[in-house]
Parts: C-alpha cells; structure tokens; sequence
C-alpha cells in the first residue's frame, strides 16, 4: 500500500491549525463578535448599520445566529463590522 504525504494516516493526529498572529477574527467566533456588537451598538443601531430583518424585527442572539451561520454574506457584513468596532477602539483608546 502507498501511503501519500498530503494525507495523515489512521493512527497520527491531524496537524494542528498554525497560529495567525495578525488575523484579528482567528479564534472569535461568531457569538462573542455578535455579543460585542451588540453590547457596543445595541440592537437598533445594529440593525441600521446592517439592514436584517433578525437584528431589527425581534431580535435575540440565537435566532440571528441561526441566520448568519446560514448565510455567508450576511456573516461577512458582522464580520466587517467587527473589525471596524475593534479599529475605531483602538483608536479611542488614550496611549500610555
């Protein structure tokens, strides 16, 4: 039998992920980002910010995850919207 490189065998572990030192989104999911979003801008503002019906017609955390774990251009919008609320924190934040 011909064992190939790119494929671990039964008894190896697969390789783990390698770090990503400068990917702000690497190990957030989607909860804590959605959770931070909502705890800095609040739901309604959420909503104006990314027009969906979950996060502006009675909106909870478990419904709109459901819809954006569904929906890859949706989750692209939170995503971004994330990282432009962890630039403008940093931004604010006084320097030492």
């Amino acid at each position: 039998m011909i064992k190939h490189a790119d494929r671990p065998s039964a008894d190896q572990p697969p390789p783990s992920p390698r770090p990503q030192p400068n990917n702000p989104l690497h190990g957030v999911t989607l909860e804590a980002m959605l959770t931070a979003l909502v705890a800095h801008y609040g739901w309604e503002d959420l909503a104006a910010r990314i027009r969906l019906r979950c996060f502006a017609h009675e909106p909870s955390l478990s419904s709109s995850l459901k819809f954006l774990r569904q929906t890859p251009w949706a989750r692209a919008k939170v995503e971004g919207l994330y990282l432009f609320m962890l630039r403008e924190r940093r931004r604010h934040q006084p320097r030492a």
